[in-house]
């Protein structure tokens, strides 16, 4: 190998995932050396009914709304509108929402809830923002890369039309992580100070397919993300 395609495949910097089963977890969002923090929640029967319940009201739901703590209860219930579990799920969003801008020090967020029936980020890539809280309530969630396994030459046009899993940019499948259904996790992109060159790898996951009469009949294989952004 010569000292350039090494230079590529060693990684100056050293990150880490942080994971805990508590909320307070995700202070350690600071830790200079993680780029991932995980929330491992498990969502509580109720959420889960309200989730359901909105993935069979609101199947095309997109929702992209600049929210601040104060506002995002009412902000939410109104764009999902208002029944009994609607206002589980808008309580629930908006206590993250909180948290986000707390966390931060963050007067509002940008906030997006959609459900998706196919990948929208289908390759592997860094985000070019500070740091982002991604949470899926329901279905298969955000696959990611551990900063060690990567080769960041082999993202964007550096994959040379190759599919991510040929490129060269990870070594082995089992070098590819996925969050789970309800957890929340903090990722930390390029324009975090100090991280540049060191942003979360991650992508969509593939979403399975159905036929079209299953897909209108039943919600298993369609994905509820959330997302929060510095705003």
């Amino acid at each position: 190998m010569s000292d350039i395609a090494a230079m590529h495949k060693t990684p100056l910097l050293t990150r880490r995932a942080i994971a805990g089963s508590t909320p307070e977890v995700l202070t350690d969002i600071y830790q200079e050396d993680a780029n991932i923090i995980i929330w491992q929640r498990q969502l509580a029967g109720e959420l889960a009914v309200a989730v359901g319940d909105l993935l069979h009201t609101k199947p095309t739901l997109q929702t992209s709304l600049v929210v601040t703590p104060k506002s995002a209860f009412s902000s939410i219930h109104d764009a999902l509108g208002e029944t009994d579990t609607s206002t589980t799920l808008s309580e629930d969003i908006a206590q993250l929402v909180d948290m986000f801008c707390c966390l931060f020090d963050l007067k509002r967020a940008g906030l997006r809830l959609t459900v998706l029936d196919r990948a929208m980020c289908p390759r592997f890539h860094v985000d070019k923002v500070p740091c982002r809280l991604v949470t899926t309530y329901h279905g298969i969630a955000t696959e990611w890369l551990p900063h060690d396994c990567v080769d960041r030459s082999k993202l964007g046009a550096g994959h040379g039309g190759k599919p991510d899993e040929q490129s060269g940019l990870f070594q082995h499948p089992n070098n590819i992580h996925q969050l789970h259904q309800g957890e929340v996790a903090l990722l930390k992109g390029e324009s975090w100070e100090g991280n540049e060159g060191a942003g979360l790898v991650h992508r969509s996951p593939s979403v399975p397919l159905t036929n079209e009469s299953a897909l209108t009949n039943a919600t298993c294989e369609r994905r509820l993300l959330l997302t929060l952004d510095f705003n």
